[in-house]
């Protein structure tokens, strides 16, 4: 057998068959339920209170996962490196497409990733790393959209009163701060930093991802609803730090929604009224705030703009190639586009985002 002759279906038939897992969940992501099995009772535990306010009662689901606590596995096959994003150095990715599928290997936590049309699998030390076994589950949910034809977006979103607007920014913007003041002021939760934007001829609707804020301390710090996750001999080693030194850290907090804000307060579907681009510059600018047509600025999309990446197979080969920018401009074009340039104000953009959702203007 050569490197890569191994087969996904092959993968998937192998571990379900020496790691049997019987434990099931059913997550509800607005429409698409997804059912995932595991071998793991802590496993389940952790799933389940990530995923509580979408756990539904289900027999069937439309996409199955199993995700298998075991050694690390050696599948034999020839990987292929992911090189790193911009501005990082760490490999932490390999791939290694098959016949029939996809095996994407985590190079630090040794967990092995398959899926395609032998099924969806998640292998080895998955409690250790029940983050990339969330992600997993997300991404299937992703991947899904994305075949019926939405366009992944890298933002926030919230909805108050029936409208829904998407956060992007460029890097370190800050997004999900933003998204969690609005939070503090009485809106829903749609996604913290993925979205999927699908043309409805008569509106555009964003549809959210299961994935809970993940949050630094001087976003919590400076949120009373956040204040409480961090413990209280942290927080006076945070509060010596800078602005700037906050803004900086690498530390980071799961900001669980119904903990934080109560339940109910998380949906994964609505509309999109507005996408609000941070443009802005940690200075003592003037904050401006206006609205702009994506035609002319397209400059701006990139900030919104997110490639598909490495765990998204497409169904069909008109789907391999990832949308340019002018599909994204003509999309958004169908709703409004808000740039917020200047100084960092998250006060004077909070007040500005909840008008907007109140009223429809600025």
């Amino acid at each position: 057998m050569n490197k890569n002759s191994l087969t996904q279906t092959e993968i998937v038939e192998k571990y379900r068959k020496e790691f049997p897992a019987a434990k099931s969940l059913f997550i509800d992501f607005g429409g698409c339920v997804i059912e995932t099995k595991v071998n793991s009772e802590d496993l389940l535990a952790d799933l389940k209170n990530y995923f509580k306010e979408f756990l539904i009662a289900g027999t069937k689901g439309d996409i199955l996962i199993t995700a298998h606590e075991c050694p690390p596995a050696d599948l034999g096959l020839k990987y292929i490196v992911k090189e790193p994003d911009q501005g990082k150095v760490k490999i932490k990715e390999e791939h290694a497409d098959l016949a029939d599928g996809r095996v994407v290997y985590k190079r630090l936590t040794g967990m092995i990733f398959a899926f395609g049309r032998g099924g969806n699998i998640a292998l080895g030390p998955c409690i250790e790393n029940s983050n990339q076994v969330i992600n997993f589950i997300n991404n299937r949910f992703i991947e899904y959209k994305l075949n019926q034809g939405c366009l992944l977006g890298h933002a926030a979103g919230v909805i108050k009163n029936g409208r829904g607007i998407a956060i992007a920014g460029f890097s370190g913007m800050g997004k999900s701060t933003l998204a969690l003041h609005l939070m503090s002021k009485g809106t829903t939760f749609i996604s913290n930093d993925r979205v999927m934007i699908e043309d409805n001829d008569s509106q555009v609707t964003v549809y959210g991802v299961a994935k809970q804020p993940r949050i630094n301390p001087g976003t919590a710090l400076n949120n009373p609803d956040l204040a409480r996750i961090i413990a209280e001999n942290d927080k006076e080693k945070f509060l010596s730090l800078t602005q700037t030194e906050l803004w900086n850290l690498e530390h980071k907090y799961d900001a669980l929604i119904d903990e934080c804000y109560g339940k109910n307060k998380f949906i994964l579907r609505g509309p999109l009224n507005g996408l609000v681009i941070l443009n802005w510059q940690r200075d003592n600018s003037e904050t401006v705030i206006k609205i702009v047509d994506p035609i002319e600025r397209k400059d701006l999309l990139p900030a919104f703009m997110k490639s598909t990446g490495l765990f998204y197979l497409p169904d069909s080969s008109d789907k391999i190639e990832d949308p340019d920018i002018d599909h994204y401009a003509a999309i958004l074009s169908k709703t409004t586009l808000i740039e917020i340039s200047g100084g960092v104000d998250f006060d004077k953009a909070t007040n500005a985002c909840l008008k907007f959702m109140d009223l429809g203007t600025l």
